[in-house]
């Protein structure tokens, strides 16, 4: 016996279940009370069947109706009965459904918001919308319902076989052995349709991905003309779509139409040898009525199982997934010991820092800089060269491959990455800004800013007078990602954010490279006063706007190539930062005649 309920502890839906068990126990008692109730509901299956046997017997065969006139009216009143049940079921089920995959869902999102940066370069949208929500809402809704099903079939299987049972044993004898022999098929389903299960849900993510392009790309779809395109794209993943259900139907329809014949051959065999039984005397008409009523009424949902087993095989291998993505560790977080970053004192460090994002094609190689606190330092160099990569590594949105980068002569890894975080503003070229309004989208620097603060932020970010040209002043909705805002006006909000922020490391990638000559003309503005009293990390594509920094530090295919002011550069010969000036200099001439 030990062994046979070790062995069920390996099973799949064991592991599935008991999983699951810490989502459920907090809602434990409807739980319950949804699973007790389908107890009657599956055992008064077997009151119509039970219900013949006196009814055909007197009424049929004695031709009275002295005893049994009740029946008719008591078979209404138990399918009432399991009627109410079973509607409380449903909806006992709907609650503690809705709870578990609102706590479920919580989860993933929390732990979503823990994966580092690199974890979502890897995905796509559509990948990320179908393991976070969907498969929540596969996992919950196949859990409960698979549950409420085993539970009310599992007491009508036990009823009804109470019914074959007391009507005939050799029948039932026959029913039991059909009935072992109809679930032979499902032992091996599962590894047929696991690989089409995991294909399936790797092209419903593609449609989610189409979906989100779509939205976000409908001017560059629009400009191009790249409906056909697209559509085309879209029609393709269809297409592959509803192969991916051919193949499922091909490795699952064979179930029913199986069970069906064997289903069959049970009834053949318990009519033809009923029939034997009913001429000895062995068993009465009503006893054979009854028996096969039971019988038809136990195998039906048999007959159906293959139809819905694919469903329940898809809801476990949900579950498998949601607990794949909880029990990942993201690569990038706070070790046992780390200390919490209260401001930059003395300097931010890079010593000897390599890194790559794909194994052995290294984007930094050897990096070494220091940076006082207070100082701004500006990162040139041509496009690709791994300028952002360097000020991506501070906030630790990456990992270094080697070498460290130090505050205060602490390793930031040997920091909380909160509290790390927390002492950093970062406005980047194309700023997200959030569904909301202005100022929603800038306490989202200071949750618990004053009014003063917030003023005094927006006069810092150039932003008061445009917020009292609005209607609703800074309550003023400005839609998903900030679409009815100019590109000027994004980037001011964002620096508004930074600057309430106060955080003593500025961070600085291409603020202003988007913008024309007019809209960069005030957020730089902006930016200077950021700038104040800060430790900055500036990179700029147009290099009139870095000449003004302490120290310049020159990129070029991964390796900090030249350092100095900008007279300092200017005076190498042949120098890369003296080179790169003289052309854009020499294209605004270009451009100014």
């Amino acid at each position: 016996m030990n062994a046979l309920i070790e062995k069920f502890k390996q099973t799949q839906a064991y592991v599935n279940y008991s999983r699951m068990w810490p989502y459920v126990k907090p809602y434990w008692f409807r739980a319950l009370m949804a699973v007790l109730i389908c107890i009657p509901i599956g055992s008064l299956d077997a009151v119509i069947a039970l219900a013949l046997k006196p009814y055909m017997d007197l009424v049929m065969v004695e031709k009275t109706v002295e005893s049994p006139w009740y029946i008719p009216f008591g078979i209404v009143a138990f399918t009432c009965i399991q009627g109410m049940l079973n509607y409380l079921a449903t909806y006992l089920n709907t609650w503690v459904g809705g709870k578990i995959t609102n706590d479920l869902k919580f989860n993933l999102f929390k732990k979503m918001l823990t994966f580092e940066t690199a974890y979502f370069d890897r995905k796509k949208s559509g990948d990320i919308v179908y393991r976070f929500n969907n498969d929540a809402d596969s996992a919950c809704a196949g859990l409960l319902d698979n549950l409420k099903t085993f539970v009310s079939r599992l007491f009508s299987s036990i009823s009804l076989v109470g019914v074959l049972i007391y009507n005939s044993w050799q029948l039932a004898i026959i029913a039991i052995i059909v009935l072992g022999c109809a679930f032979l098929p499902l032992a091996k389903i599962r590894e047929r349709i696991k690989s089409v299960m995991d294909k399936s849900v790797a092209a419903g993510s593609t449609i989610i991905t189409a979906y989100n392009e779509a939205f976000a790309g409908n001017k560059t779809i629009t400009s191009y003309n790249l409906d056909t395109y697209q559509e085309n794209k879209f029609k393709n993943n269809l297409n592959n779509i509803f192969s991916l259900k051919i193949k499922m139907i091909q490795r699952t329809s064979w179930l029913s139409p199986m069970m069906h014949v064997i289903v069959s051959v049970g009834i053949g065999l318990a009519i033809g040898y009923g029939s034997h039984l009913i001429l000895t005397k062995q068993i009465t008409s009503g006893n054979f009525v009854s028996f096969i009523t039971a019988l038809i009424m136990l195998y039906t949902p048999i007959k159906n199982l293959g139809n819905n087993f694919n469903a329940v095989q898809f809801s476990f291998m949900a579950i498998e997934r949601v607990f794949n993505v909880l029990d990942a560790k993201p690569a990038i977080k706070d070790k046992p010991d780390a200390k919490v970053l209260n401001g930059v004192h003395s300097s931010v460090d890079f010593e000897h820092v390599n890194f790559e994002y794909i194994k052995n094609k290294p984007v930094l190689k050897d990096i070494n800089l220091s940076v006082k606190a207070g100082e701004t330092i500006a990162l040139v160099g041509n496009s690709g060269g791994g300028k952002s990569t360097i000020v991506s590594l501070i906030p630790r949105f990456y990992d270094v491959k080697s070498g460290a980068i130090k505050i205060d002569g602490t390793d930031i890894r040997d920091y909380t990455l909160k509290s790390l975080r927390a002492n950093i503003s970062v406005v980047f070229q194309d700023n997200f800004l959030f569904s909301g309004t202005i100022k929603e989208n800038i306490l989202l620097g200071k949750q618990d800013a004053t009014d003063e603060e917030i003023h005094k932020a927006l006069e810092m970010a150039y932003l008061d007078e445009f917020v009292k040209t609005l209607k609703d002043g800074i309550d003023t909705y400005i839609g998903e990602r900030g679409i009815l805002l100019s590109g000027g006006q994004k980037q001011r909000v964002a620096i508004a954010r930074a600057f309430i922020k106060n955080a003593p490391i500025v961070i600085l990638d291409e603020a202003t490279s988007a913008l024309d000559n007019k809209s960069e003309a005030i957020v730089q503005k902006a930016i200077d006063n950021l700038m104040k009293d800060k430790t900055v990390f500036v990179i700029a594509h147009r290099l009139s706007t870095v000449q003004n920094a302490h120290r310049i530090a020159v990129i070029n295919e991964g390796k900090l190539t030249e350092l100095g002011t900008h007279d300092e550069l200017m005076q190498i010969e042949n120098g890369l930062y003296k080179n790169l000036y003289n052309m854009q200099f020499k294209k605004q001439e270009a451009v100014a005649v």
